[in-house]
This record gives structure tokens, C-alpha cells and sequence, in this order.
């Protein structure tokens, strides 16, 4: 019943942690769209006033951001997936021709956590004995068997975020009256990334007020920076 249990939580676990992943690329992905977009839209605006011009400027590159965050998100899940999946196919044949040295392997990684040589061999043994794969999976490359984080999940993810964090200074700056425009589009980055700022440090357990300062930080210093190069166009 026990072991049960621990089973049910540690399937919990995992699937939480993917849940968490996926989260974590959205708001990184709606840090980047935000960001992006708003770039573009201020070197734009400076060098035209035409709104449909700055419209179609913002919406071609908050696309292109969408699209690009996707593919690569996807890119990379998969190549992680595979490496996996790599892993696995390499330890199965290790485990089939060179069981002892495996054994070793599991041994080592109980000592230098402090154990005894005898009750690290014993564990070791033990382990080996009634689960093989997943052991030596775990000790040697820190992966639990079979579970892979899913690259179709981690790229629409991304596409859906990237898109929504674009529009919040894409409808600022288009929407809103021209004496407001500057100061609407200020203010819908500021208080973007300092949305991403504070969800990205609860999903990863971080400090809420550094992660807002340094996402507010980074969005003023890149409309400093795409302001300035919107003069010099």
C-alpha cells in the first residue's frame, strides 16, 4: 500500500513539474513577445507617424516573434526528448552486457552522497535487482524513464504567450489617442514585464521584487535603445 502511494506521488510530481515547464516557457515566451514588439513599434513610430504603417510593423513582428518562440521551443524539446531517449537505448545495453559495472555506477553515486561502501553496495544490489533501467537512468543522467517532456505542448505554449505579451504595447501604441500614445505604450510594457517579472519568480520559487526590478529595468533599456535608434533612422 505504501509503495502505491509513493508511486501516486511521485507520478504527481512529475506531471506537475511538466505542468510547471510549460508555464514557465509562457511567461518566457510573453517576456520575449512583449519585448520584441515593443522595439519594433518604438524605432517605427519614431521614424513615422503613420499609425497604419506602426500597425502593420507591430503585427508582422509580433507574428514572426509568435512563430519563432514556437519553432524554437519545439526544436528544443525534441532535442532534449532525443537525448533522452538516447540515453536509455545506451544504458539498455550496457545493463545487457556490462550488468557489474552498472551496479558500480549506482554504488558510487550512494557513496559520494556519504553512504558506506557496504550499505551503498547494498542498495545498490537491491535497486538493480527490482528496477534495473530507471535506477541507472536516474543515478547516471538525472531522468526519469518515460517521462518526456511533450515538444507539441512546450511550442504552442510558447506561440499562444509570445502572441498575447505583443499585444498589450502593439494595442497601446495603435489604439490610443496621439497625445497619449507614448505614455499609454510606456506604461502597458512597464506593467507587462512586471507581470512576467513577478510569475516567472513564483513559478520558480525566486525573489518577486528583484525579478520585477530586472524585468522593468530590461523593458525601459530596450525602449531607451529602439527610441534611439528610431532618431537616428
Amino acid at each position: 500500500m505504501d509503495i502505491l502511494v509513493k508511486k501516486k506521488e511521485t507520478n504527481e510530481n512529475e506531471t506537475m513539474d511538466e505542468k510547471l515547464n510549460t508555464l514557465r516557457a509562457g511567461v518566457l515566451g510573453s517576456n520575449d513577445g512583449i519585448l520584441t514588439v515593443v522595439g519594433v513599434l518604438f524605432s517605427v513610430a519614431v521614424a513615422t507617424p503613420n499609425q497604419f504603417t506602426i500597425f502593420i510593423a507591430g503585427i508582422a513582428d509580433l507574428m514572426a516573434c509568435a512563430f519563432s518562440m514556437a519553432s524554437g521551443e519545439y526544436a528544443s524539446v525534441s532535442a532534449q526528448k532525443e537525448t533522452e531517449r538516447a540515453a536509455v537505448r545506451e544504458e539498455q545495453g550496457l545493463l545487457k552486457h556490462n550488468y557489474a559495472t552498472e551496479v558500480k555506477s549506482v554504488q558510487k553515486y550512494y557513496m559520494a552522497r556519504g553512504v558506506t561502501d557496504t550499505t551503498a553496495k547494498q542498495i545498490a544490489e537491491d535497486l538493480m535487482a527490482k528496477k534495473p533501467l530507471q535506477t541507472i537512468i536516474d543515478v547516471k543522467h538525472g531522468l526519469k524513464l518515460g517521462h518526456y517532456m511533450n515538444p507539441w505542448k512546450a511550442a504552442i505554449s510558447s506561440l499562444f504567450s509570445a502572441a498575447a505579451g505583443g499585444v498589450f504595447p502593439l494595442a497601446a501604441m495603435t489604439l490610443s489617442p496621439t497625445a497619449y500614445q507614448w505614455p499609454a505604450t510606456i506604461l502597458a510594457v512597464c506593467l507587462s514585464v512586471s507581470l512576467t517579472g513577478f510569475l516567472s519568480a513564483k513559478l520558480g520559487n525566486g525573489l518577486v521584487k528583484v525579478a520585477i526590478i530586472r524585468n522593468l529595468l530590461v523593458g525601459i533599456l530596450t525602449m531607451i535603445i529602439h527610441y534611439s535608434v528610431g532618431i537616428i533612422l
